[in-house]
């Protein structure tokens, strides 16, 4: 099993991806679901992060985050998944791991790129089949990013605004209804490991930038993907 990767360069979008331990449904009920969300909130503050999207399904979260510095984000998720964890031990009366190792961390590019990662990490729980619409799934980013939630509100929409460069509000939330409609009428759900499982993920220019800095010294392999993508990875040589 590949080391997870937390190779994280200044301004860039990152998907970070953490696993329930052994992938056990540790957030099958609601109230941890959101008890997590509350203390999400709290550290998106605390960190002056910018949160882009999110899903807390019953195995895993997925969060797209902005920082000022790398490091920021590392702390945030150590205090972030560490008190929550200790939270659930207590709760549960427990010992043991709550999370599968360390999380995973992948670079996003703008415009497109992150369009379609967003719309992959909203779509989670439909495609699992737990729910027809990301609007039925109440722990994940969709109904704020469309303007639906009026209280608790978290999500650095601004920031998605202009990496997107759709400076108009009202034009980003009908696009972004319709492309979840889209999406789901044609069955566009199937399960995209590019989002998850590479260093970096956007245009060819994109992902040579981060080739050319030859994060951790490690070899890097530069690909082109089946869903318009390119992807920079560790080679299998580096994981072993």
């Amino acid at each position: 099993m590949p080391r997870a990767n937390r190779y994280i360069l200044p301004g860039n979008v990152c998907h970070l991806t953490h696993r329930c331990h052994n992938r056990s449904f540790l957030f099958k009920f609601a109230k941890d679901r959101t008890e997590y969300r509350k203390r999400l909130r709290a550290a998106v503050k605390e960190f002056k992060m910018g949160l882009l999207t999110y899903c807390i399904t019953s195995n895993h979260v997925h969060l797209l985050v902005t920082a000022a510095a790398p490091e920021t984000i590392s702390s945030f998720m150590q205090k972030l998944e560490g008190e929550f964890a200790e939270y659930y031990n207590i709760r549960k009366h427990r010992n043991g791991a709550f999370w599968q190792g360390r999380y995973w961390c992948t670079m996003i590019d703008n415009g497109e790129y992150l369009w379609n990662c967003m719309r992959y990490i909203d779509l989670n729980m439909v495609r699992a089949g737990v729910v027809n619409h990301p609007s039925e799934w109440d722990w994940c980013g969709y109904r704020e990013l469309v303007g639906d939630r009026k209280r608790y509100k978290f999500l650095d929409v601004q920031e998605v605004l202009r990496r997107y460069n759709k400076p108009n509000v009202d034009n980003f939330r009908d696009n972004y209804r319709q492309a979840i409609v889209e999406s789901i009428e044609i069955k566009q759900l199937p399960q995209e490991p590019i989002w998850t499982k590479n260093i970096a993920v956007g245009s060819e220019s994109f992902v040579r930038s981060i080739e050319k800095e030859k994060i951790n010294r490690s070899e890097l392999i530069v690909e082109s993907s089946s869903v318009g993508c390119w992807s920079v990875r560790e080679s299998d040589i580096s994981y072993s």
